[in-house]
Formats: structure tokens, sequence, C-alpha cells
């Protein structure tokens, strides 16, 4: 049975579900609504680390829900954030996260990243580590 009754719709609600219910096994969480505060904390450190143009290639390979999270609030006149150490990285992380907070930034950040090498092309991926300073790159493996 159709959930609001526009196939689109419905397709957009499953594959964010699917995103969100792995994301809660990786980390453990309990609830879909830790998963979705750690993607959304963690997709708007990244985006706005990154130039716009590669921040809208990530932006099109993002399920149409996830999408809508990726570039809810974006400010592109802001970017790219210049703050590229892996402190400043998580302490954006631990700001904007609303989950539980025995979730450690760097454990939601390896979570969100598993789930982006999965999800997202390795070409894709490739070309946001390469715009990543070194210590960064360690939350990627």
């Amino acid at each position: 049975m159709s959930m609001t009754g526009f196939e689109s719709f419905d397709t957009a609600v499953q594959k964010a579900d699917i995103w969100l219910k792995e994301l809660s096994r990786e980390l453990g969480a309990d609830s879909k609504k830790q998963a979705y505060s750690a993607l959304r904390a963690v997709l708007h450190t990244l985006r706005d680390r990154l130039t716009i143009d590669e921040a809208a290639d990530l932006g099109a390979q993002l399920p149409m829900l996830i999408r809508g999270i990726y570039y809810d609030e974006w400010d592109p006149s802001k970017m790219p954030v210049k703050d590229r150490h892996l402190d400043d990285f998580l302490n954006h992380i631990r700001e904007n996260y609303r989950g539980d907070p025995q979730n450690q930034p760097e454990v939601i950040t390896k979570a969100v990243f598993k789930l982006l090498r999965h999800k997202v092309t390795e070409g894709e991926i490739k070309d946001i580590k390469s715009m990543m300073p070194k210590q960064l790159l360690e939350l990627w493996s």
C-alpha cells in the first residue's frame, strides 16, 4: 500500500529509510532519529568543506530526501570553510549532532563515511578525499 499516494515520494521515503536503517545498525543506535542526526551533522560538515562544484556533485548522488537534508541551511557564499584540521571538523559535528551524547563525533563520522562509500560512486569518494587534508582521511578507513 502506498504511503503518500505518489510513487516518487514513496520511493524517496523508502530510500531514505534504507539509509537510516543502515546507519542505525552501524552506529548501534536504537532509533532512526539518532541516525538522522548523525547523517545530517556529518553531511553538513563535509559539504561545507567542499568547493561548491564538488558539494553539488556529491548532492547529485544522494537520494531525494537525503539530498534535502544535505542542502538544508546551505549557504554557498560561505564555502568552503577554511578550518581543515581534524579537531575543527569533529567539533562542528559535535555542535550539530543532536543524538545520543554517548556517540563520539569520530565514531559518527566514520559510520557516515562508511555509508557514503557504499552508496556513492567510487569516483565521487575519490574526488572528495582528494580535497581533504591528510588528518581527515583517516576517518574514511
